[in-house]
C-alpha cells in the first residue's frame, strides 16, 4: 500500500506523452505556438498586476521606503525557486506544473496534494482577482463624464451580498437599500466580475493563439503605462520622503510578505503551458528568469518612486498610484492619474488571463494520469485546448465571484503558491543524488552547501538573539501583557517554531548529504515565508488538503494510470 501511494512517473510514461500528445486517448496534441517572448509576456502579464496598483501601497505604509527590501527578498526566494522550477521544466517538459514534478520526484500521493493546493490557489486566486477587477472598473466608469451624463455602475450591481448586507461603507450602504426585492431576498451581486471572467475565459476556450495575442497586447500596453508612471513621477520626487528609510524596523517591512509575494506567483503559472511552447526544455527556463528580473525591477523603481513623491505615512490607499499623482496639483498629473485606472483595469485582467489559463491545464494533468475523470482531459478537435476544464474553470470563477468576496483569503493563496515552491525545491535536493534522475538541458548550478548552510544557521540564531526582543527568553515566553497564559499568544509563535526545526534539519542534511546551495536556500527562504502567513490560513489549508485526500482515497487511487498499469 504505502508503495503504491508513492509510485512515480517514469521517463518512458513522459516520452510516451510528449511524443504521443495523449490526452484524452485519442492523440489529440495542442498547438505548440509559445515563444520565449509569448512565455516571457505571460510571465510579466501574471506577475505585474493589481499588486502595482493597490497593494503596493499598504506595504509601503507599513515598510516605509524600505520596502524595497522586501521585493529584493522575495524576488531572491522566488528566484532561488524558478532555477529549481527551470530545472524541472527541462527535465519534465509536459504540462501539470509542480503537480507534475511532484509526480516524479516523490510519487503519486505527494503529486496529488499539490495538485489538490495548486487548484486552490489559482480558484481562490483568480476569485479575488475578478473582484479586484470588478473594482478598478466600476471606479473608472463613475469617473466619466459625457456633457451633462455621470455614468454609474448601481452599487447593487458591482457589491457581493455579504458586503452589502454588513453595510460597512457608503456604497454597500446604498447596494442594499436600493436592490431589487423579492419577497425577503435582495438581488445584489458582482456583474462585471462575471462578466470578465467569463470574457477571459471565452478567449482561453477558443485557443492559445488568441491567449497569446491578447496577453502581448495588455502586458505592451501596461509597461508602456508604467514607464510613463515612473519618467513622470521622477519630476515629483523629493528624496526627504526616503528618511527614514526603516521607519518602523525590518519587522514593518515583513508585514507585507503575503501581499507583495502574492504579485510574485505568477512565473509558476507559465509551466503549465509546457505542451503549448514550441520547445519547452529550452524556452521556459528562458522565461522565468527574463519575467522574474524585469519584473523585480519594475516593482523596485515603482517602490521608489512612489516613496519619494510623498510620505509613506500617506500612502495606506486602495489606488497609491493614482493617489499621489492626484495630490500634486497639476493637470499633467490629473492626466496621469486617469491613465493608472486604465492602466490598473488592463493589468489586472491580464493576470486573470494568464491564471485561468493555467488552471484548466492542471485539471488536465490530473485527468490525464487517472486521478480526475477523463472529461477533464478533453481536448477541442478545432481549438485544441483542455474544453470542458477550462468551462469548469469559468463557472468554478465566475459564480463565487459574482456572489462572494474572498478577498479576505488573498493570503491563502500564498500560502498554497508557498507550498508548491517548498516541494519543488525540495524535489530537486531529493534528485540530487537519485541515479535514475532524468536527464534536463539546463541543472541548477551546484554549490556545496555543506559549510554554508550551517554558518547561516549559525548566523541566523544569533541575529534572532540580538534583534527579537527579550532574545530566546523573549520568544518562549508564552504570557501576554497581563501575564496571562493565552492560545493566541501560544498560535502565533507555533510557525516560527516550526520553521526553526525545519532550518536545523535541513542544516544537519545539508552537512551529511552535501546538498546543493539554491535549492536549500529555495527551501529555506519559502518556509520562512510560510511562517509568516499566520496560522488561521494554515488550518484553513489542512482542511482543503484532509478534502482533497478523501477525494483522492474514493477515486485517484483506484483509478490512477499508473496504478492500473501495475496490475497489468
Amino acid at each position: 500500500m504505502k508503495q503504491d501511494l508513492f509510485r512515480k512517473k517514469t521517463l518512458e510514461h513522459i516520452n510516451k506523452e510528449v511524443a504521443d500528445g495523449l490526452v484524452d486517448g485519442h492523440g489529440s496534441a495542442m498547438n505548440r505556438v509559445l515563444t520565449v517572448r509569448d512565455l516571457t509576456f505571460m510571465g510579466i502579464a501574471a506577475i505585474v498586476g493589481a499588486g502595482i496598483f493597490s497593494t503596493i501601497g499598504k506595504a509601503s505604509f507599513d515598510g516605509g521606503p524600505g520596502i524595497i527590501l522586501l521585493f529584493l527578498f522575495i524576488s531572491v526566494a522566488c528566484g532561488f525557486s524558478a532555477i529549481c522550477y527551470a530545472e524541472f521544466a527541462s527535465m519534465v517538459p509536459v504540462s501539470g506544473s509542480a503537480y507534475t514534478y511532484s509526480y516524479v520526484a516523490f510519487g503519486e500521493l505527494i503529486a496529488w496534494i499539490i495538485g489538490w493546493d495548486l487548484l486552490m490557489e489559482y480558484a481562490i486566486g483568480n476569485i479575488a482577482v475578478a473582484i479586484s477587477w470588478s473594482d478598478y472598473f466600476t471606479s473608472l466608469v463613475d469617473s466619466i463624464h459625457i456633457g451633462r451624463y455621470h455614468l454609474h455602475v448601481p452599487e447593487y450591481l458591482a457589491t457581493d451580498y455579504w458586503t452589502a448586507r454588513d453595510q460597512l461603507t457608503p456604497a454597500s450602504k446604498a447596494a442594499w437599500a436600493n436592490a431589487p426585492s423579492f419577497g425577503d431576498f435582495k438581488f445584489i451581486c458582482n456583474l462585471p466580475a462575471f462578466l470578465i471572467t467569463a470574457l477571459i475565459t471565452w478567449v482561453i476556450y477558443i485557443g492559445i493563439k488568441e491567449s497569446r495575442r491578447s496577453t502581448n497586447i495588455m502586458v505592451i500596453l501596461k509597461i508602456a503605462i508604467i514607464l510613463l508612471v515612473m519618467i513622470a513621477g521622477c519630476f515629483y520626487v523629493n528624496p526627504v520622503n526616503w528618511t527614514p528609510f526603516l521607519p518602523n524596523g525590518i519587522g514593518g517591512v515583513l508585514t507585507g510578505t503575503s501581499a507583495v509575494f502574492f504579485s510574485y506567483i505568477g512565473f509558476d503559472a507559465i509551466s503549465t503551458t509546457a505542451e503549448e511552447c514550441r520547445n519547452p526544455q529550452r524556452d521556459l527556463p528562458k522565461a522565468m528568469f527574463n519575467s522574474l528580473i524585469i519584473c523585480t525591477v519594475v516593482y523596485i523603481l515603482v517602490a521608489l518612486v512612489l516613496t519619494g513623491m510623498t510620505s509613506y505615512k500617506n500612502l495606506d490607499v486602495g489606488d497609491p498610484l493614482a493617489y499621489v499623482f492626484s495630490t500634486m496639483n497639476s493637470r499633467w498629473a490629473n492626466w496621469i492619474a486617469g491613465i493608472i485606472s486604465v492602466s490598473a483595469i488592463i493589468a489586472t485582467a491580464s493576470v486573470l488571463l494568464v491564471f485561468q489559463l493555467g488552471q484548466p491545464r492542471i485539471w488536465m494533468s490530473m485527468s490525464r494520469d487517472g486521478l480526475l475523470p477523463p472529461i477533464f482531459a478533453r481536448i477541442h478537435p478545432k481549438y485544441k485546448t483542455p474544453s470542458f476544464s477550462t468551462i469548469l474553470t469559468g463557472f468554478i470563477v465566475g459564480i463565487p465571484a459574482l456572489f462572494m468576496n474572498l478577498t479576505v483569503v488573498v493570503d491563502l493563496t500564498s500560502v498554497g503558491t508557498l507550498f508548491a515552491f517548498v516541494l519543488v525545491c525540495g524535489g530537486i535536493l531529493k534528485l540530487q543524488n537519485d541515479k535514475n534522475r532524468l536527464e534536463s538541458k539546463f541543472k541548477t548550478p551546484y554549490l556545496n552547501g555543506k559549510w554554508i548552510v550551517p554558518g547561516l544557521f549559525v548566523v541566523t540564531i544569533a541575529l534572532f538573539q540580538f534583534y527579537y526582543p527579550g532574545g530566546f527568553k523573549g520568544f518562549l515566553n508564552i504570557r501576554d501583557t497581563n501575564g496571562q497564559i493565552t492560545w493566541e499568544v501560544i498560535h502565533g509563535k507555533v510557525p516560527f517554531f516550526l520553521f526553526g526545526i525545519t532550518f536545523f534539519i535541513t542544516t544537519i542534511l545539508s552537512f551529511t548529504k552535501n546538498y546543493s546551495l539554491i535549492p536549500v536556500l529555495g527551501f529555506l527562504c519559502c518556509t520562512y515565508l510560510l511562517s509568516e502567513s499566520g496560522t488561521t490560513n494554515w488550518v484553513r489549508f489542512l482542511i482543503w488538503l484532509i478534502v482533497g485526500l478523501v477525494l483522492y482515497f474514493v477515486y485517484g487511487y483506484k483509478h490512477s494510470k499508473i496504478g492500473r498499469e501495475a496490475i497489468n
